[in-house]
């Protein structure tokens, strides 16, 4: 089959769902967060296809716009011990980040799949 034969799907919908970003059927990553060398669907080969550090920036940015201004709101309004602060939002820091990465990182690569952007490997 060639590429032309798969329809084109929606990164953000194949990135969320951590499936293959041309077929939308085969699972994206080996494990948490290892991207699979090929697609088990479609054969697409997946090893060019690197988000780097894109999804951290993200999730540092959207953390930093979410827990920044609630942080100082419970600041301002219940003035808490400092271990109180660290107490709550240190683990929800690191859960929203561990909800988040995989996600974020297949968006990426679905992006970098639709717009034709990888890395070859020799």
């Amino acid at each position: 089959m060639t590429e032309d034969y798969y329809p084109a799907l929606s990164p953000v919908r194949t990135g969320l769902a951590c499936k293959c970003p041309r077929c939308g059927g085969g699972k994206l990553f080996e494990g948490y967060l290892t991207v699979r060398a090929s697609c088990d669907h479609c054969g697409l080969d997946l090893r060019g296809h690197d988000a780097g550090d894109g999804p951290a920036v993200f999730i540092i940015f959207i953390l930093g716009f979410l827990v920044v201004p609630v942080a100082l709101m419970v600041e301002l309004h219940y003035q808490p011990p400092l271990w109180l602060h660290a107490l709550l939002w240190f683990p929800t820091v690191l859960g929203v980040t561990a909800i988040l990465l995989r996600p974020l990182k297949g968006i990426m690569i679905a992006l970098q799949y639709r717009h034709r952007s990888t890395s070859e490997q020799d």
